[in-house]
């Protein structure tokens, strides 16, 4: 007994230190954050691959390699540990091998990283070198093993022959599309994307698809006979988003045939396992541009005929379908007001059950072909990406890869309410606060607001506001109107009318904080990146409530991103071209006409290269606050797209939100 005793004692006391080391998170901490994604199972089920993603910060950029975990979750192996990033890792068919892709040379040279040319490579998967099995002069996009295992698909684009003159300069872009410019691609020129054939035995490659179009989600059935694609061969595939499923012989000189014909998206093409029946994702929108649609299971017989959509009547944004083992169900997420379970359809009766769900998201769900059971990535609030086995009894976590990320740092606590706006609307948010807040006391707020606008703010583990969070802030995420997980009415109510409702919203949650006694209304600021800069600029403009304000990648003179950024389709589709429609578009800028009403200090930022929303957008309301002499700062990240991938960059964006805040509401 006195053994015992001294045992728990020694265990409370060891606990209690442990917490008591624990610490907020801060900027820092990026540096040491672990990713986990792309899971797959192996053939006879007793393996799974995946790909973390962590920091180099020697190198300052991220590195991605494959592991691989035993289905009990008691082997955890290591299979990639180069400087290069490795990908898309696939079991072939045989369970012999593992490939992947891979910008990385054979040999050790010194050659110049930037000429490297994604390829594929092949690995034993009981160990040892990688072997490039492909030498093409495109990178490979994509790729996917035939059922026997001696053909893999490739997807790639068309080899770029106009990249340099003789003197070494870039020859000029020659432009004549109607869509012309995309983030990261840049301008774009009349290259496509075909799909080819690996005969892996002789390493050859011919090509399937040929002309005019891009093909892409390349699919076998079950015999591997027939392939089934995604493409747009509408008349000018740049004036619209239509995506329709197409099927051909698996050989060189087939031809394909269309199977859908829906104006809007037809995407994700999965076969069932009769090869009788295609799964996939159709847009309930048909419009030109189908943002304001939501995604809709639909299965139609592979020989064509009128398909039936599932989970029309559910009125929720569905995605990645897969068929159960025996084809009678159909796996896939479920976007569904802050949560993202995973969803099981009845293929003959469309009834929905949920296998996974809660205050939580899942991510990829991957069958197990011997089991029946399921491979799913799972983030919570307070734990990033993990690997689980979801199985008949419940979730059964296989991987550990961010446990050192989270052993010293403080848990964040967070929690999810609903609040009205003004007009009555419903809006659900989550609130994150200081691990040590007191229980009654009033915080700071800082209104971080999601881009999109179609997408939510979810039950996941999310760095931004964490960190945030830790820095002594309450810290609000809204899903305003536009958002995703409530249905197309919801999404569709700021159709044409930015920056209207979804300050609302925005100031509707405010209200609702404030009252609860959890905000301190005298200190309260504003943030976003991308649709949420947008929405800060909105916001700004409309009320003086705010003591501080951080709009990245955002926009307020809209008039000016026409023909700017990459959203022409919408642009026309959405509010009509600006000489037909210019009273619509200059109510839409109202933040830059309006910006002598602008009292808040404000800090901008934008990437130089981001042709999505591009910078002139923070530039224009920099200059314009500079003008007026509020307190503004402009921060461009050299060489960074919309999305900023170097590590220091979002260590040092993370830095200046606290600063920023901090100089204000602090």
């Amino acid at each position: 007994m006195n053994k015992i005793y001294v045992f728990a004692i020694t265990l409370l006391i060891t606990t209690a230190a442990s917490a008591q080391t624990k610490r907020p998170l801060n900027p820092s901490d990026f540096m040491r954050y672990v990713d986990v994604s792309d899971p797959q199972v192996s053939p006879d089920g007793k393996w799974c691959t995946y790909t973390v993603t962590t920091v180099d910060t020697s190198k300052d950029e991220t590195n991605k390699d494959i592991w691989m975990v035993s289905w009990d979750g008691k082997e955890n192996v290591q299979l990639t540990n180069s400087v290069d990033d490795e990908t898309t890792a696939r079991f072939s068919p045989d369970n012999k091998y593992i490939s992947f892709l891979s910008d990385r040379y054979a040999d050790n040279d010194d050659k110049d990283k930037d000429d490297a040319v994604t390829q594929l490579w092949l690995m034993n998967r009981l160990g040892g070198e990688a072997k490039k099995i492909t030498d093409v002069k495109s990178d490979i996009e994509d790729y996917v093993w035939s059922p026997d295992g001696k053909k893999i698909l490739l997807v790639m684009d068309d080899i770029d022959y106009s990249d340099t003159s003789v003197s070494g300069n870039r020859l000029p872009y020659v432009i004549t599309r109607y869509h012309f410019k995309q983030d990261i691609e840049g301008y774009l020129d009349n290259r496509k994307t075909h799909l080819y054939l690996l005969d892996v035995a002789n390493d050859n490659v011919d090509t399937l698809t040929s002309g005019n179009y891009n093909e892409e989600q390349p699919v076998w059935n079950s015999d591997g006979k027939k392939i089934a694609f995604v493409s747009n061969h509408s008349d000018d595939p740049d004036k619209n988003e239509n995506d329709d499923i197409f099927i051909m012989d698996a050989v060189k000189g087939a031809v394909p045939y269309q199977l859908t014909t829906w104006k809007g998206e037809d995407q994700y093409p999965q076969w069932s396992p009769d090869g009788k029946y295609i799964a996939y994702l159709q847009s309930s929108s048909d419009e030109n541009f189908t943002m304001y649609g939501e995604n809709v299971l639909a299965v139609i017989p592979a020989s064509g005929g009128k398909p039936n959509l599932i989970s029309a009547s559910f009125d929720k944004q569905v995605s990645s379908p897969r068929w159960s083992k025996d084809g009678k169900n159909i796996i896939t997420l479920m976007e569904d007001d802050r949560q993202q379970p995973v969803a099981s359809f009845n293929v003959e009766t469309g009834k929905y059950t949920e296998l996974a769900e809660g205050e939580k998201v899942f991510w990829n769900a991957e069958l197990n072909q011997s089991s029946g059971d399921w491979l799913v990535n799972m983030t919570d609030p307070q734990t990033p990406n993990e690997l689980y086995a979801l199985e008949k009894n419940g979730l059964r976590k296989l991987t550990h890869a961010t446990d050192s990320f989270l052993a010293p740092i403080q848990t964040i606590k967070v929690e999810g309410f609903q609040s009205r706006s003004s007009d009555s609307t419903l809006v659900s948010g989550i609130l994150y606060r200081p691990a040590n807040a007191p229980v009654n006391a009033k915080l700071p707020l800082i209104m971080y607001i999601h881009g999109g606008p179609v997408s939510q703010d979810d039950y996941e583990f999310d760095m931004q506001r964490n960190i945030l969070a830790a820095g002594g802030y309450a810290v609000a995420a809204v899903n305003y109107r536009g958002s995703s997980g409530r249905g197309k009415d919801y999404i569709r109510a700021i159709y044409g009318d930015w920056g209207n409702k979804e300050v609302k919203d925005i100031l509707g949650v405010v209200d609702y904080l404030v009252a609860k006694g959890i905000a301190d209304s005298s200190r309260m600021a504003v943030a976003g990146w991308s649709y949420g800069g947008i929405l800060t600029d909105y916001a700004i403009a409309t009320t003086t409530r705010f003591k501080a304000a951080s709009s990245g990648a955002g926009s307020a003179l809209q008039l000016s991103m026409y023909g700017v950024d990459e959203y022409v389709t919408q642009y026309e589709t959405e509010l009509g071209p600006p000489w037909k429609n210019p009273d619509l578009w200059i109510k839409l800028s109202y933040p830059f006409f309006h910006v002598d009403r602008i009292k808040t200090p404000t800090l901008f930022m934008a990437s130089q290269k981001d042709f999505n929303v591009p910078s002139v957008g923070a530039e224009q309301m920099y200059q314009a606050l500079r003008s007026i002499g509020v307190p503004t700062e402009l921060v461009i990240y050299p060489g960074q797209y919309h999305e900023i991938t170097i590590p220091s960059y979002m260590k040092d964006r993370f830095t200046r939100y606290l600063d920023w805040f901090g100089k204000y509401l602090k």
